[in-house]
C-alpha cells in the first residue's frame, strides 16, 4: 500500500465525517459500525463488535511470535453545542467532538490499515475502540465484558491530543500523568419562605454560599504544600426565585488528586465542613461522594518503549519526558490497573482551542503523527530483535 497524500486525505475525510456525526457514550452505533466495516475491509484477522456495549476490538497477527500489544482509541463525544462555522461541524444538535476522539479513532484506523497491509512485526496486535470515555464507564464496561480474557494482551498504549502543544511534539513519561476524579453532591435542606422575612424560616442560600467558600479551604489549609489536589464547585442550584428564599440547595463539584490517601482526606474534610456549616445554620445536610476516575499511572518500561518509538517516528520533532502531571482524568487508567502500559500526548497546535470548548476542533495535521507513532510502536514492541530499553532522559 502506498502511503501518499491520497491516504492522508482519506483519513482526514474520515475524521471530519466522525466529527460531523458525534455520538454520546454507549450510543456510538454509527461510529462503531463504520469502524468495524473499515477494519474488515483492511483484512484484519478478527473484528468483534458490541464489546462493553458499543466497543469494537480487532485482532491482527503476523509471524509466529507469542507477544501481544493493545492500542486503544476512544469514540464518544460530549453534550456540548458546537459553535463556529466549520464545514464539518456537528449535525447532531447538542453533541460535539470537543475532545478529539474523532481524531483518536481515525489515527488508530490509519495504523490498522498500514499494519494490515505492510506487517513489519512479529506477534499480535489488538485494536481497542472504546465507548463512553468521557463519563468514565467505557473501560469498566469492556473489562466487565471479558476484554482481557477474550482478547489477551501484555501491554496497552493510548494517545490523546493536547491543545497548546505544537503539532509534531509528543509527551510521555513513567509514573502519574493524569489525576483521579471524585464527584460530590451536597444537599442542604431548610425551610424556605418570603424574601422579606428570612427570620420566619431557615433558608439555605447564605449557608450554601458559606459552604462553597469553606470548601475552598480543603486544599489551601488542610493539604501539605507538596500535595497536588484540586477541589472545584461547579454548580449551585436552589428552589428559590426572585422573591422566594430557597429551602433546598444542591452543591455539586469534583475533586482531583493522584493519591488514594489524598482522595480519602478530601472526602473527610468535605464531610466535616459541610456538616459543620449545616449545623451552624440550623439546617440539614446530605452528602454523596463518588470516585469516577482513578489516576493514570504509566509503567516505566512501557513509557521507555513509547519514547523510543516516538524518536524513530517520522513527523515527531520534539519528544518530552519531563513534565508536570495533568489534573484532567482519563478512563484509560482502568486498563492500567490490570496490565502495564503508557498513555502519551501529541500536539494539537499552539493555537488550538481548549478541550471541551465549543470552538474546539481536532487538528488534521496531527493525523499522520499519531498514525505513524502507533505503527512504529507496534514494530518496536513486537520486533523479532527488540532493542534494549533506553534510559529516560529529557530533551
Amino acid at each position: 500500500m502506498t502511503i501518499d497524500d491520497r491516504f492522508w486525505t482519506e483519513l482526514r475525510d474520515w475524521r471530519r465525517d466522525f466529527h460531523a456525526h458525534p455520538e454520546f457514550g454507549f450510543e456510538e452505533h454509527r461510529t462503531s459500525r463504520l469502524v468495524a466495516e473499515r477494519l474488515r475491509a483492511f483484512g484484519l484477522d478478527e473484528v468483534v463488535e458490541g464489546v462493553g456495549g458499543t466497543g469494537v476490538v480487532a485482532t491482527l497477527r503476523r509471524g509466529k511470535g507469542n507477544r501481544s500489544i493493545a492500542l486503544r482509541a476512544d469514540m464518544d463525544a460530549l453534550r456540548i453545542a458546537e459553535q463556529g462555522e466549520l464545514g464539518h461541524r456537528s449535525r447532531n444538535p447538542g453533541l460535539m467532538h470537543a475532545c478529539g476522539h474523532d481524531g483518536h479513532t481515525t489515527m488508530l484506523l490509519g495504523a490498522a490499515r498500514i499494519l494490515a497491509a505492510e506487517g513489519g512485526f512479529d506477534g499480535t496486535v489488538r485494536f481497542v475502540f472504546q465507548p463512553a470515555e468521557e463519563w468514565g464507564k467505557g473501560a469498566l464496561a469492556m473489562l466487565a465484558d471479558g476484554l482481557l480474557k477474550r482478547f489477551p494482551f501484555e501491554t496497552i498504549y493510548g494517545l490523546h491530543n493536547m491543545p497548546g502543544l505544537a503539532v509534531g511534539a509528543l509527551r510521555a513519561r513513567g509514573g502519574a500523568v493524569m489525576s483521579a476524579e471524585d464527584n460530590f453532591e451536597i444537599v442542604l435542606n431548610g425551610v424556605g419562605g418570603h424574601a422579606s422575612r428570612p427570620d420566619a424560616g431557615r433558608e439555605v442560600m447564605v449557608a450554601a454560599c458559606s459552604l462553597v467558600l469553606g470548601l475552598q479551604t480543603i486544599v489551601s489549609r488542610r493539604m501539605t504544600p507538596d500535595v497536588t489536589a484540586v477541589v472545584s464547585v461547579t454548580e449551585l442550584l436552589t428552589d428559590g426565585t426572585r422573591n422566594v428564599l430557597p429551602g433546598t440547595a444542591r452543591i455539586l463539584g469534583d475533586a482531583r488528586s493522584f493519591d488514594p490517601e489524598v482522595s480519602q482526606a478530601i472526602e473527610a474534610e468535605l464531610r466535616r465542613i459541610a456538616m459543620g456549616t449545616a449545623a451552624g445554620y440550623g439546617i440539614d445536610c446530605e452528602i454523596t461522594y463518588t470516585r469516577e476516575f482513578v489516576p493514570t499511572i504509566n509503567d516505566a518500561d512501557a513509557a521507555a518503549v513509547a519514547l523510543r518509538a516516538a524518536r524513530a517516528t517520522p513527523g515527531i520533532g520534539s519528544v518530552v519526558e519531563t513534565f508536570a502531571p495533568n489534573t484532567g482524568s482519563e478512563d484509560f487508567a482502568r486498563f492500567l490497573l490490570h496490565v502495564p502500559g503508557c498513555f502519551a500526548f501529541i500536539g494539537n497546535g499552539e493555537a488550538s482551542a481548549p478541550l471541551h470548548n465549543p470552538q474546539y476542533d481536532f487538528n488534521d495535521q496531527a493525523l499522520p503523527v499519531g498514525t505513524r507513532f502507533f505503527v512504529q510502536l507496534v514494530r518496536d514492541h513486537l520486533s523479532p530483535y527488540p532493542a534494549p530499553l533506553p534510559e529516560l532522559r529529557d530533551d
